[in-house]
């Protein structure tokens, strides 16, 4: 068949790391790779799969694997995904397929306008699904961002309080100054300003069950007179604040609005405030998020290089006079998330919102949760 032996062609000249064992629909099976590690296994069901992944690979076979049509040798997700993403850091295309590549990307990246509306919508996409979801893999403080391990004995629970600790001295804090929270969760770290430093904070989300949640935190903690949290998209705030906060939540602002969101952040402060952003940065050159996640984990995410930023802050009269970067934080945190999920995996399984159709409540089959990876 002729797209069997085009994908073969392709993995042929891609795969330079590793070992893949490819089945195909009619049985018949091939090797790619030197071999070694990482190693992996894939059989295709469809016979029609060879067809979709070379038109759309992240999308043809993150849904092929969620419905049956392809499965992986012991349902092993990670190693699944490191052969993958190996490979596709070291894979060569002829000229002039990496510049037409990489214009395409440039040009899906300009494709997701957050419009205010939108923004909503893909933010419940995520959010507002079953809130025992959150509880069963993060800590106590129900923060959903990297922690901050300054020591390697640390729990999350105690890297996350050294995480708003850190915030808060970076930020300047004293008593009386007023602070917003733009993208402010479940509102933890918000309070935890308020409680520690003794400032007036607002919280902003587009969640309605994070807001929820946040508001019961304020009234269990006595705060509502000095914490206020809303249901409000960050381009229409008006008030002027003296610091401006927002972590995790510039991956929602899509490149469109890169210096939208920069310019309100000028704009809500004074010349001598202070604003704090922490956000899932690229490493590599610019590029687009995967299509799979776009359309099923964080429709109209993008995740900016430094260089994007800073052409964005840079034309707002912001200076930066701080940058860190926590790679090895998140790697720890992402770990100990995998720990607390994997130790509910039978509790997870049985939340509706994991069914796949995007309900809160639902009736349909679960998908079956691959091992290592969920």
């Amino acid at each position: 068949m002729i797209w069997n032996r085009a994908l073969a062609l392709l993995l042929r000249l891609g795969v330079r790391t590793g070992q893949l064992d490819l089945t195909f629909a009619d049985g018949s099976t091939r090797r790619f790779g030197p071999g070694g590690p990482p190693e992996t296994g894939i059989v295709l069901h469809d016979p029609a799969l060879p067809r979709k992944a070379l038109l759309s690979p992240d999308l043809a076979i993150g849904e092929a694997y969620m419905d049956g049509r392809l499965t992986l040798r012991d349902n092993d997700v990670r190693s699944f995904m490191t052969f993958a993403m190996r490979n596709a850091r070291d894979r060569w295309l002829p000229p002039p397929l990496p510049q037409l590549n990489a214009l395409l990307k440039w040009a899906k990246s300009w494709s997701l306008w957050n419009r205010i509306g939108v923004a909503r919508k893909n933010v419940a996409h995520h959010y507002d699904i079953s809130p025992e979801l959150y509880d069963l893999f993060l800590d106590e403080t129900k923060q959903y961002t990297c922690a901050y391990f300054r020591r390697p004995d640390m729990s999350l629970e105690e890297a996350q309080a050294a995480k708003m600790a850190h915030i808060g001295g970076k930020l300047l804090l004293r008593p009386g100054l007023r602070v917003l929270d733009i993208g402010c969760g479940f509102g933890t770290l918000a309070l935890t300003l308020a409680r520690d430093h003794g400032v007036k904070v607002t919280g902003i989300t587009l969640s309605e069950v994070q807001l929820a949640e946040a508001q019961r935190r304020a009234r269990e903690a006595g705060l509502e007179g000095q914490v206020e949290f809303r249901l409000q998209d960050y381009r229409t705030v008006e008030e002027s604040y003296d610091r401006v906060v927002s972590v995790g939540m510039m991956e929602h602002v899509g490149l469109p609005y890169l210096r939208t969101y920069f310019q309100k952040v000028a704009d809500l402060m004074p010349q001598d405030g202070v604003a704090l952003i922490h956000y899932i940065g690229r490493w590599s050159p610019p590029d687009t998020i995967s299509p799979w996640f776009n359309k099923y984990i964080f429709p109209g995410a993008y995740c900016p290089t430094i260089s994007q930023a800073m052409r964005a802050v840079e034309k707002t009269g912001l200076i930066l006079s701080d940058l860190e970067v926590w790679r090895g934080h998140y790697e720890r945190t992402l770990q100990e998330w995998l720990k607390r999920f994997d130790a509910n995996i039978e509790r997870v399984r049985q939340l509706p919102a994991l069914c796949g159709c995007g309900a809160i409540t639902c009736t349909g089959p679960k998908p079956a949760l691959p091992r290592g990876i969920w």
